[in-house]
């Protein structure tokens, strides 16, 4: 059976369940790329996150792999084009996190229109001030999905109970509505969505995607989720509109100036743009944990081996 190299940090049961069914498995989370590029020749399966960028010239080292497993949704450290063209087989596992993805987009538009951050700090702090606090609700608001898949799909069936309009536009897919979302054109989507929450992978199309003029596209757009990819908006353009009101707030998982491996933004001299964001009452941030929880990290792996069993 295949020999299949585990090169970064995933749950047990994807070892296990591979094994199971004759796979050889070597767990080595801790390999450096130089290490990595060493040993590739031997393996004809390669599991990774998002720690090493899998270029044309690693893969010209790979003469034995025959498949490259992405434990999460986004491929972009991966030259998939270049994979499959030599013949290997690209396996992401977005059903894995997507229930936590949809459910951190709420919490953070939830957190952001109830203004719980804010009513946190100030009673730990001593201040009772129920007037500056009153909240917004989600009822009655058009949340417009961008990108709806597995992420997109998720984020609205759990919006169902609270009576928003949703709709959803995907460049990509059609007759996709459902129960959670109503499909609509593009037009429909530029002149309807209040609330904008991105669900798409990050590609060349989509880099930097939103961005000033892609902005004033929106009739009625005040809000802004982002859960996907940080490079897909335009940061200091969001900003630029975030400080004139004509957005007045934003739920940020993802930020442009992350690593490609997602490590920390906080390197050397921060952007007037970041320090913006980081000190603003209208922007929630979170450090690119919208897919991670308990129960995600253990349904990667079995999404992940499931589709390496069934392909092999």
């Amino acid at each position: 059976m295949l020999k299949v190299l585990i090169a970064e940090p995933t749950h047990e049961n994807l070892q296990k369940k591979l094994e199971q069914k004759g796979f050889i498995c070597y767990y080595k989370p801790e390999l450096s790329f130089t290490e990595l590029q060493n040993l590739i020749p031997e393996y004809e399966g390669l599991v990774i996150r998002s720690k090493f960028k899998i270029d044309r010239d690693f893969l010209d080292l790979a003469t034995n792999l025959k498949f490259i497993a992405r434990a999460g949704a986004g491929m972009e450290n991966i030259d998939t084009e270049y994979a499959i063209k030599n013949n290997v087989l690209c396996i992401n596992s977005p059903e894995g996190n997507r229930d936590s993805v949809g459910e951190h987009a709420l919490g953070m538009l939830l957190a952001l229109f109830h203004k719980i951050n804010i009513a946190n700090n100030e009673v730990k702090n001593g201040i009772w001030d129920r007037q500056l606090n009153i909240g917004v609700e989600i009822q009655g608001k058009t949340v417009g999905i961008l990108g709806y898949g597995n992420m997109g799909g998720a984020f609205a069936k759990r919006l169902k109970g609270f009576d928003a309009n949703v709709i959803a536009y995907d460049k990509y897919k059609s007759n996709f509505s459902d129960e959670y979302a109503k499909e609509v054109n593009e037009k429909e989507y530029f002149d309807e969505t209040e609330i904008l929450s991105i669900h798409l992978p990050l590609t060349e199309e989509t880099l930097f995607l939103v961005n000033k003029k892609y902005l004033r596209k929106f009739s009625k757009l005040k809000y802004i989720i982002n859960t996907a990819r940080g490079k897909i908006i335009k940061t200091d353009d969001l900003v630029n509109q975030l400080k004139s009101g004509n957005i007045l707030g934003a739920c940020l998982d993802v930020l442009e100036y992350e690593k490609h491996s997602f490590k920390d933004i906080f390197k050397g001299k921060n952007s007037p743009t970041l320090e913006y964001l980081i000190n603003s009452n209208n922007v929630i941030l979170t450090p690119h944990v919208a897919g991670s929880s308990d129960a995600s990290y253990r349904k990667i792996a079995d999404v992940m081996a499931e589709k390496i069993i069934n392909s092999f």
